[in-house]
């Protein structure tokens, strides 16, 4: 009963929020209060809510401080020589900049922590794909999914948790894998070019100065079309006929944005102000503190990669740091703190809601029901292919729990499976690496708000374009790891 109760919760919770019947965060809450409501455990509700907020409320206060850490950096113009730079190559053309989405986000990746690479990523990238009206749920697709692959990395999580959880070396795990990371990285790139072939045929080719042209006829163009592009990301559309114009849209969510461009004045003022990101004369530039931002931004991250201090107690210290230097006057520190409590609200606030729903499947125990069904569901025959068995649970066991949940409560119990099968657990650890590309879009993982909420992407339109995408990334990471004999 649990199990079926489990898989009802969560199928709800997603086609709610795909049809936008729901906001993330009321379905976040009100879905799993009503079926503990179900499972005939309310009275324990508040139990099970203090639980999962106690547990992520380490992860929220690091995505409070990050995000007012990475938006000073951004004020202060620490990433403007990389917009320039990711100008310079895409030279407006969507093609390169969805490409330069996947390969910014990889690079990004390295230092472990998926809500960094996101905020980094969406700044420099989201002024290029408002200015070219290009779909904003290929540059949250893309990302997440990039962030993925590199998710895997020995200081990423899911590499140390599979080593803890089975006594194993990190190292033995991972660099075994790398040749098949390799190759998903390699299937990432190659989706991101053919998803920026199909923007390019809907929109052409501009200049910038086309572009910037474009938007001073915004204004004189008012009468607006529809532009559909949410799922079918090379859809013909007339969001732009690549002969250098571009032309106003009302979007309904298909821009990627997943709500009405036209809503009103607000979020267009919203957009205005988040473009000036490349503006050279902006009061907040701090050129004579370029070099200390930057050696400030490269200890911040050396210290969570050598993992000095813990995550939240870094990001808080940097925080204050940054704000005290580049803006000693506290007025101005205000400012900062206010221009940037927007996307604090939203992320914080989603985090919140999440505990709720881990909180509920954890203390129920739904996720324990649906674990063992699965397994149990394994036939007999499959025994010496555990390792290919883990492989193919790891998309949709890692995608429906927590990093946690499968690492430590599924995990040995399917190691334990293949190890009376002959099966190594090293081949068992390798393969529970493969789900993480889809991992990276679920909605127990905190860093995947900081993305759509910076992005300004309803989550459903995230999950609708993602999901098929990731695990066929996944896939192939496990159809090279089968192939190089890794797994």
């Amino acid at each position: 009963m649990l199990t079926i109760l489990g898989f009802t919760m969560i199928a709800t919770f997603l086609v709610l929020i795909m049809m936008k019947k729901m906001s993330p965060i009321a379905a976040l809450v009100l879905i799993p209060a009503l079926f503990c409501v179900f499972v005939g455990k309310g009275a324990h509700l508040g139990d099970y809510v203090i639980e999962g907020v106690g547990t992520l409320a380490p992860t929220a206060a690091m995505l409070m401080f990050a995000i007012v850490y990475f938006g000073v950096m951004i004020d202060v113009g620490l990433f403007d020589p990389i917009v320039r730079g990711i100008l310079k190559f895409c030279k407006a053309d969507p093609m390169r900049i969805v490409v330069g989405t996947a390969l910014l986000a990889a690079i990004v990746s390295l230092d472990g922590d998926g809500s960094t690479t996101f905020m980094i990523t969406v700044s420099a990238m989201y002024p290029l794909y408002k200015r070219l009206k290009m779909s904003l749920v290929v540059m949250t697709g893309v990302a997440a999914t990039a962030n993925g692959v590199m998710n895997t990395l020995p200081w990423g999580g899911p590499t140390a948790r599979a080593a803890t959880a089975l006594k194993l070396d990190a190292g033995d795990i991972f660099v075994p894998m790398i040749p098949a990371l390799a190759v998903g990285l390699v299937a990432v790139i190659a989706l991101s070019y053919v998803l920026g072939l199909r923007e390019r045929k809907r929109l052409g080719v501009l200049s910038l100065n086309e572009v910037l042209d474009g938007e001073k006829q915004l204004v004189e163009e008012p009468e607006p079309e529809t532009e559909t592009v949410l799922v079918g990301a090379g859809a013909a559309a007339s969001g732009g006929s690549g002969d250098g114009k571009v032309r106003m849209t009302k979007t309904t969510g298909g821009a990627g944005s997943g709500t009405d461009a036209s809503d009103g004045d607000g979020d267009e003022e919203e957009d205005d102000v988040r473009l000036q990101g490349l503006d050279p004369n902006r009061p907040t530039l701090r050129p004579k503190l370029y070099w200390f931002n930057a050696l400030l931004t490269a200890t911040l991250l050396a210290a969570m990669i050598m993992e000095l201090l813990p995550i939240p107690v870094l990001f808080v210290l940097a925080a204050a740091l940054a704000l005290t230097v580049n803006f000693p006057h506290i007025p101005d520190q205000k400012a900062r703190l206010a221009a940037h409590a927007d996307n604090v609200l939203n992320v914080s606030g989603m985090v919140f809601a999440a505990a709720v729903f881990t909180g509920v499947l954890q203390g129920t125990g739904m996720v324990d029901s649906m674990a063992k069904w699965l397994v149990d569901g394994i036939p007999d025959g499959m025994g010496p292919h555990m390792a290919l068995v883990t492989g193919v649970l790891s998309l949709p066991l890692t995608y429906f729990m927590s990093n946690d949940g499968f690492y430590f409560g599924v995990l040995p119990v399917l190691a334990e499976a293949g190890a009376a099968h002959g099966v190594s657990p090293l081949e068992i650890a390798r393969a529970s690496l493969v789900g993480q590309p889809l991992h990276m879009s679920s909605p127990l993982v905190p860093a995947v708000y900081v993305l759509v909420g910076m992005a300004k992407v309803e989550f459903g339109d995230h999950t609708k374009f993602v999901v098929k995408w990731a695990a066929l990334t996944s896939l192939v990471v496990l159809g090279a790891g089968i192939l190089f004999g890794i797994i």
